[in-house]
């Protein structure tokens, strides 16, 4: 598929290559009006393609030298425009704060073209997940799996602290399901700007029936609005221990 993507690009450099050529060689100042001026066109038709791909785009991905680099979590704490503008849409320097799976922390930035359909998602407090290397360069890891952006979030968030070692296992081996949330009120704040809050839940279980449990969860600022009272969220926990569950939230708003 890549390759078919690819096809009007590469036929557009080598009908260019030969338009140049038979233009160099010809006898007159008209050789250039040949049948192979559709090559720059071709390339100029193939070129945004390229562009607007990005990170997870045609070329295949991210650059070699991140491909299977270990996955951060990138806290959006600036964006601004580069003025590169490609099909209408914009390249952003996102600055980001980057949470290692050991713990560790450190500032990066990455550039990106942004649909603007997805330009709500890439905002300041906005978590995003990148793939890092030892130097600090970063890129948004859209390579990645579901299942791999979810193990590496839930270890960032238990180095710290976010999240305990039994909400862990619970989100790595327990049994899916939906929960109500019944109640959500406010108890404190984190010293990283995270809002602790014990929230009020009503899960159902897979045969229908379901049990009510308390759960005291450290939240970033946007993922407070999806665990208002009424809304209902995606949980996890251990049929033969409900006294606890994990809460699974998205990474963006």
């Amino acid at each position: 598929m890549r390759a078919l993507l690819l096809l009007p690009l590469f036929a557009g450099l080598v009908c260019t290559a030969i338009w140049v050529a038979v233009g160099l060689t010809g006898d007159d100042e008209f050789a250039w009006l040949n049948g192979w001026v559709c090559g720059p066109f071709l390339v100029l038709a193939g070129l945004p393609f390229a562009f607007t791909r990005g990170l997870g785009g045609i070329f295949g991905g991210l650059p070699k030298e991140f491909h299977g680099a270990p996955i951060g979590m990138g806290t959006v704490t600036g964006i601004a425009r580069t003025g590169l503008v490609v099909n209408d849409q914009p390249q952003l320097e996102i600055q980001l704060r980057v949470d290692t799976p050991e713990g560790r922390s450190f500032p990066s930035s990455a550039r990106q073209i942004v649909d603007l359909t997805d330009l709500a998602a890439v905002q300041p407090g906005a978590t995003l997940p990148v793939r890092y290397l030892p130097d600090g360069r970063v890129v948004l890891a859209t390579d990645a799996p579901q299942h791999e952006l979810q193990a590496a979030l839930n270890r960032v968030q238990l180095a710290k602290g976010w999240m305990t070692p039994n909400q862990l296992r619970i989100a790595e081996q327990g049994v899916e399901g939906s929960a109500l949330v019944l109640s959500m009120t406010p108890t404190g704040q984190t010293g990283d700007g995270r809002s602790e809050v014990r929230l009020g839940l009503r899960v159902t279980r897979a045969d229908g029936t379901s049990f009510d449990v308390a759960q005291d969860k450290k939240l970033p600022p946007v993922a407070v609005g999806q665990v208002q009272p009424g809304m209902v969220v995606r949980v996890r926990y251990l049929p033969h221990d409900e006294s606890e569950v994990a809460v699974v939230t998205s990474l963006v708003p």
